[in-house]
């Protein structure tokens, strides 16, 4: 599993720019898939038949970045976010555009850190002129934060785990099925971190009876952190309820089904800030019974968020014998 996350948190795919990763999973899921498509936003749907009712999987392939908006006449990049980025996040790091351009993140001068915002922020890649810097960057062109992945003990340590965590989850889970109880639907979405915009329209194709969407969330586990019930290396966290979403109780208890006959440590999370695709999952078409399974993470939408192998390999135990168990 370790080294399928490390390929898959190194292939760029920002939201609305996915085709790389796209890709990429395709190339994983192909022998295993009894059939693939890809719809007109783009989401990757793949399909597993059993005889029962319709389960939709969830992960979504794209991550945050940022955007080009302006060059000034230096060379220095301005831009804006794609997702959920803080400008204090940025302070110091590198950027990575598409074509292996890279620059660093600056700041102006400002009095005051609180001050910081995006708009006291530029890129440097280094140009001497606006004429230079747009040889090799344009306006609209989007950047993600500088590849790096490191294991560190039971840790994975990396760039992107949301979700690409629960893009290797997926896909592990589908090479290991043998015989599912259910009609599955593997769905691989876009544009998550911009409004669940890939769930809501997958959703309304697959029309599934029950749907789980597979995503990182938050811990509460570090020194003087918002208190919160989700540990790392404490195993799968089971949703209740995020801002987008109650899970629904029959997921919600079939997850926790799974989990006591396979022996599983499990965590029940309450998300008091933040959703998935679950959030336009259950509300499609006239509604989905839909439940999150979560992977532990901590430093969400940083460059070093941080998860634990064990927690990610009970992940992938538990969603088998969710589906393929006894029911």
């Amino acid at each position: 599993m370790k080294e399928l996350i490390k390929e898959l948190t190194q292939v760029y795919g920002p939201s609305g720019n996915e085709e790389e990763i796209r890709n990429k999973i395709i190339e994983e899921i192909k022998p295993y898939a009894d059939y693939i498509t890809v719809d007109n936003l783009g989401n990757v749907i793949a399909t597993k038949s059993g005889p029962g009712a319709k389960l939709m999987l969830a992960a979504h392939m794209d991550e945050i970045g940022v955007i080009v908006t302006n060059v000034d006449e230096k060379g220095f990049l301005r831009f804006s976010n794609i997702g959920g980025v803080s400008p204090f996040t940025l302070i110091g790091q590198r950027v990575t555009f598409p074509k292996g351009v890279s620059g660093v993140f600056g700041m102006e001068k400002i009095e005051q850190i609180k001050d910081l915002n995006l708009s006291k922020m530029f890129i440097d890649i280094g140009a001497a002129s606006k004429e230079e810097a747009l040889e090799k960057v344009n306006i609209g062109d989007m950047g993600v934060y500088n590849r790096q992945c490191t294991i560190l003990g039971d840790n994975i340590i990396s760039n992107s785990l949301d979700d690409r965590v629960g893009c290797a989850i997926l896909i592990k889970v589908l090479k290991e099925l043998k015989a599912p109880n259910y009609n599955i639907f593997m769905v691989f979405t876009v544009q998550e971190e911009v409004g669940l915009r890939g769930a809501k329209t997958s959703a309304y194709e697959v029309e599934p009876d029950l749907a789980i969407a597979v995503d990182v969330t938050a811990t509460g586990d570090t020194p003087k952190a918002h208190k919160m019930a989700v540990e790392l290396g404490k195993g799968p966290a089971i949703k209740v309820k995020d801002s987008s979403i109650l899970c629904h109780p029959k997921v919600k208890e079939a997850l926790i089904s799974a989990a006591k006959r396979k022996g599983l440590p499990y965590q029940l999370e309450v998300l008091e800030r933040g959703g998935t695709d679950a959030g336009a999952i259950h509300l499609s078409r006239s509604g989905v019974p839909t439940g999150v399974l979560s992977v532990p993470t901590r430093y969400i939408h940083t460059p070093v968020e941080m998860a634990n192998l064990k927690d990610i390999d009970m992940c992938v135990k538990l969603l088998i014998e969710l589906i393929q168990g006894r029911q």
